[in-house]
């Protein structure tokens, strides 16, 4: 019998790149302006499967925020160093252990709810699944972008290598893998992009949480290989795109971008 799905938005106020970002203002389709964090919110709860949904925070100001749109709310230590800490240590706080824990990072308000989904399927399909997250596989045009992007040293994304069994060999913020582009079919590029949401299993939060950060972890930035370098096995996923485009928020300058997609999705 299948159990309960907690849905974490870890969300942080000291953002080195954009502090207190999770409180700010962004407008919807009909001019309606919400917070980072509640649309974040909002979309964990348009997760079918979501049996709870949880803000976790070392801010008050965050956390006092949530509780005033509806959310439940709960402190988490400043010493988390990522939101799969944060998560990790949430799980330790709760009375009963969720079958699956997913975290859906509070700056991803555009997440589409098969997303999620898809991640809860693929778990419980193989129960030697440690971890899930999805991909989408790279259009030839944005390929182009992410080459000259990286040329001029500019990070556009994380990519993942798959084995043909569908777990993840690594991540990396550099193209992966390397291929011939002029042999490539432009309608299936060997690329996929990763998006940086998670899946977890309870046991495999616990074991994360047991180990200091390694160093491809610390080299790459990516939170993710530390469940690699432990055996865990990843399952990556590939998911159907939306009509609109997946920007999280990182910079001011993102907001345009991420209300026009809420422009697109018909969101108040």
């Amino acid at each position: 019998m299948s159990g309960d799905i907690l849905i974490v938005i870890p969300a942080r106020y000291a953002s080195q790149r954009y502090p207190g970002k999770p409180l700010a203002e962004l407008r919807g389709a009909g001019g309606e302006s919400k917070t980072l964090i509640r649309r974040s919110w909002e979309a964990a709860r348009r997760v079918p499967s979501a049996s709870r949904v949880v803000v976790a925070s070392d801010s008050d100001e965050i956390l006092e925020t949530a509780r005033q749109f509806g959310a439940e709310a709960i402190f988490t230590s400043s010493e988390c160093r990522n939101g799969t800490e944060r998560c990790a240590e949430l799980l330790g706080t709760l009375d009963s252990e969720p079958e699956i824990v997913v975290n859906l990072q509070g700056d991803a308000p555009l997440i589409p709810d098969w997303f999620v989904e898809d991640l809860i399927t693929a778990m419980r399909a193989d129960a030697s699944v440690d971890v899930a997250t999805p991909v989408v596989r790279c259009s030839r045009t944005l390929y182009d972008k992410l080459v000259a992007d990286e040329k001029l040293g500019i990070v556009g994304g994380t990519f993942a290598a798959v084995s043909s069994a569908g777990n993840a060999h690594y991540f990396s913020k550099r193209i992966i893998p390397h291929f011939d582009v002029a042999k490539a079919d432009n309608a299936a590029l060997p690329v996929l992009l990763h998006i940086g949401l998670y899946a977890y299993r309870p046991a495999a939060l616990r074991r994360y949480m047991a180990h200091q950060p390694t160093e491809l972890e610390q080299l790459e930035g990516l939170e993710q290989l530390r469940f690699l370098d432990l055996g865990a096995a990843i399952r990556v996923v590939e998911v159907r795109q939306p009509e609109w485009e997946i920007w999280e928020l990182n910079n001011p300058s993102d907001i345009p971008h991420i209300e026009a997609s809420l422009k697109v999705m018909g969101l108040e």
